[in-house]
């Protein structure tokens, strides 16, 4: 099987967890509570963390929520990401405060000494910067000599923001160039790696709620990752931040950059289906969330073809009207009931699962 060669960056240390370098690639999402209700912050973390989540970036819009990260930090079983807008100072209280990472958008917090001033202040607590380029916030002068909000101009700025850094001897630096067009982003990331080794954070800005958004990340973020492009994402939607992970989960294990649990295959159902596969296929993909070993899994609803189909399958069923087969990487094992069929693949799977653990023992 053909493997995705990724770009390789620079290794930046954000608490302890690792962007870039030969680290996989880490899932992101940000809390949509207030953050200065620690509670409900908390609470939210520890869903996310649960759902799959690696960094959880919180809004730091103001004081309360800069001081909340105290107890935030303290509890939060992931490290802390500060997202600042406006107010540079909020960026230094994040530091002070725990936070292990610092979102900024240069554009809009005053300029290459503040920016110079905060790089000082997060080497002091060996904490990273994402210098975050967003195509909504682009200085006059870049979209003026642009005529507009180009991949080009993203570069531009992002590589203007990043100067003032290296010259004062500071790396330790993500770099994101998001914009809401999906194509706009692909190329200024593909644009900004060619002559770049700092890790880069994946997203597309204002994608949308969960249908759409989902599209336009998984194609924006697809597109990169399957050329090598991208140390970190989030899959940026108008919707609960869980959606985000899980969407997120998916795009990468598509391209086998992860496993994080076994692959579900089915057909797209025709006419020569003899059962209602859809609720079927539904009951699977329920049954799979409780095995994290890294098998592909077939549902087909046709007896006939369905092992042929699915060859590449570790293990699979093809359903009948009155019976279905059990399968292994397209060879018959078994023909059982339709009634038992279900029940059938679950000791299949339990079996498959209990060896691929001993496998990943004995590698470890």
């Amino acid at each position: 099987m053909d493997m995705i060669e990724r770009r390789k960056t620079r290794a930046v240390q954000v608490g302890s967890v690792t962007i870039g370098g030969d680290a996989p690639i880490v899932i992101q999402s940000m809390t949509n509570t207030r953050t200065e209700d620690t509670r409900a912050t908390l609470e939210q973390i520890y869903r996310l963390v649960a759902a799959g989540c690696e960094l959880v970036r919180v809004a730091v819009p103001d004081v309360a929520a800069a001081e909340a990260l105290k107890a935030i930090v303290l509890q939060s079983p992931v490290p802390i990401i500060a997202d600042i807008h406006f107010d540079i100072r909020l960026a230094h209280r994040s530091l002070e405060n725990g936070a292990a990472k610092v979102r900024v958008n240069p554009g809009n917090i005053g300029g290459r000494e503040k920016l110079i001033e905060l790089a000082r202040k997060a080497e002091s607590f060996s904490a990273p910067i994402r210098i975050g380029v967003n195509a909504g916030s682009l200085d006059k002068r870049i979209l003026q000599k642009h005529g507009g909000a180009s991949s080009a101009a993203l570069v531009e700025s992002a590589i203007g923001y990043l100067a003032p850094l290296e010259a004062v001897g500071f790396n330790d630096i993500v770099v994101s160039l998001k914009a809401s067009d999906v194509y706009t982003t692909i190329k200024a990331y593909r644009l900004f790696s060619e002559n770049s080794s700092y890790p880069l954070h994946l997203g597309v800005t204002g994608a949308g709620p969960l249908e759409s958004g989902t599209i336009k990340g998984a194609v924006g973020i697809g597109t990169l990752l399957a050329e090598g492009i991208g140390d970190t994402l989030r899959v940026s939607l108008t919707a609960s931040p869980i959606e985000e992970v899980r969407i997120a989960r998916q795009i990468i294990q598509s391209l086998g950059l992860r496993t994080y649990k076994p692959e579900l295959i089915s057909c797209p159902t025709c006419g020569r289906c003899e059962v209602d596969l859809i609720p079927l296929v539904k009951e699977v993909e329920i049954i799979l969330e409780q095995y994290c070993a890294p098998l592909k899994v077939a549902v087909m609803g046709c007896a006939v073809n369905g092992p042929g189909e699915a060859r590449e399958a570790d293990l699979g069923i093809s359903a009948g009207k009155k019976q279905g087969i059990l399968f292994r990487h397209g060879k018959v094992i078994k023909t059982v009931k339709f009634d038992s069929l279900l029940e059938a693949l679950v000791e299949e799977l339990n079996l498959l699962s209990l060896k691929e653990h001993s496998k990943q023992g004995d590698r470890n």
